[in-house]
């Protein structure tokens, strides 16, 4: 774990615990400003049951290309050439097989 990325746990933490200790004077905040009702209206009118399975779904299905396939088998991003041997360029149309 890098420097950066145990500050970034450090400054999060804190402040999880800041929003957690000041909880009641957030909702009320939130409530006053009209935040609440718009956020309601919003999950009424456009998160359905339907689109939240939908959402669910193509997170599921949204993968990236290179998953599932053998480090040995790839594909060319360029010309989808297949690629069985490991290299720096792919032979079909010269381009860095990245």
């Amino acid at each position: 774990m890098t420097l950066g990325i145990r500050k970034l746990v450090v400054v999060v933490l804190v402040a999880c615990v800041f929003v957690v200790a000041n909880a009641l004077v957030l909702s009320h905040w939130l409530a006053t400003s009209g935040a609440i009702g718009w956020a309601s209206s919003i999950r009424r009118e456009f998160l359905t049951g339907t689109a939240i399975t939908i959402i669910a779904v193509l997170l599921i299905l949204l993968v990236p290309s290179h998953a599932g396939t053998a480090s040995w088998m790839r594909r060319c991003s360029v010309c989808n050439h297949l690629l069985l041997r490991p290299g720096k360029y792919c032979p079909e149309c010269g381009s860095r097989a990245c």
